[in-house]
């Protein structure tokens, strides 16, 4: 039939027909945020210590975002902690990761390499800093750590930040006035069972397992840390805004603590990515981080603190423009 019209004919047809095609091609562009693409590839996340909460947070998220991106292949990658988690994300070597927000300024404010390139996703549960002896010890203060033996975390972590900072702000200075320890939550426990160490810090979520189950098969305790420390705390350096006071509940570690609340202090985690990430990924990424709180949260109980209100508030990292888009479609 096409072949029986005029030349003049057939030449409407074809421009009829590429109108037609070129209004088909802008609505599907038009429609395309609201198909069914999903985000592809493979990414890296960066978790934390075995044991410790930033590595069965990460085991937990995967699984749940395996049903959010199913397209998506995510390989977890253990670490020292928070100051390590920003190195790699900042050099490309993960794609995203979990760090406290002190660490974050500290990175930032010695301008680390690919500092500039970090995003928020997402404002998580809040770390609590846990010193930890065994139940007889002498120690009642900070201050009483003078001369014995500490573990403070790995080089790359944010519990070694912390330490530094908790034991200078009590009028120690960690490298002349105790054996610092540079050993993790996986080590800690058991070198506080053999007497290897005095005291351990740990700064995680509540309960961070190994501490439950190090209290629930030898008498242990916590040591206070009063709001004048943590006062102190605050005048190491500008990063350590972040802390607040804060309170250990009563029954967070039954065992240890007798029926009594514990004085500390807590810090906010912060889901990272950096500003290269895929729009369409951060989103889906940050979509299944507070889809996922309830499920998470009942084998990890620090990620039912995860609250839509204040996920958005990723200070003091500028918020990615895929998680600002997932936080925009679920605002009521």
């Amino acid at each position: 039939m096409f072949a029986s019209l005029s030349r003049a004919a057939r030449r409407r047809v074809l421009a009829l027909a590429a109108a037609l095609l070129a209004v088909c091609g802008g609505l599907l562009g038009w429609l395309a945020p609201f198909g069914s693409s999903t985000p592809s590839g493979s990414v890296t996340f960066s978790t934390g210590v075995p044991t410790g909460v930033y590595q069965r947070y990460g085991v937990l998220l995967k699984q749940a975002m395996a049903k959010e991106l199913p397209d998506v292949t995510i390989t977890l990658k253990d670490s020292e902690g928070s100051q390590q988690n920003l190195a790699r994300v900042a050099s490309g070597e993960a794609d995203f990761t979990v760090a406290t927000a002190d660490a974050v300024a500290q990175y930032i404010r010695d301008r680390r390499p690919g500092f500039e390139r970090l995003r928020g996703c997402a404002r998580l549960y809040d770390d609590y800093v846990q010193l930890v002896v065994r139940k007889g010890s002498a120690i009642q203060t900070v201050s009483d750590l003078r001369g014995l033996r500490v573990g403070v975390g790995q080089d790359g972590s944010g519990v070694r930040l912390i330490a530094d900072r908790v034991l200078a702000a009590a009028g120690l200075t960690p490298s002349r006035d105790v054996t610092a320890v540079p050993v993790g939550i996986d080590s800690m426990p058991q070198m506080l069972e053999s007497g290897s160490l005095d005291a351990f810090f740990w700064s995680g979520g509540l309960p961070t397992q190994a501490v439950q189950t190090l209290s629930e098969r030898t008498p242990v305790r916590l040591v206070p840390m009063d709001a004048p420390l943590v006062e102190a705390l605050r005048d190491v350096g500008e990063s350590t805004r972040h802390y607040r006071s804060a309170v250990i509940p009563a029954d967070a570690y039954a065992a240890a603590q007798d029926g009594q609340r514990v004085e500390t202090l807590a810090v906010a985690n912060l889901m990272v990515t950096t500003v290269e990430a895929d729009q369409d990924l951060v989103e889906g990424f940050t979509r299944s981080v507070i889809d996922s709180r309830d499920g998470i949260g009942s084998k990890v109980h620090p990620a039912q603190l995860v609250d839509l209100r204040t996920a958005v508030y990723t200070e003091p990292l500028t918020l990615h423009d895929g998680a600002r888009r997932y936080y925009r479609s679920v605002k009521p």
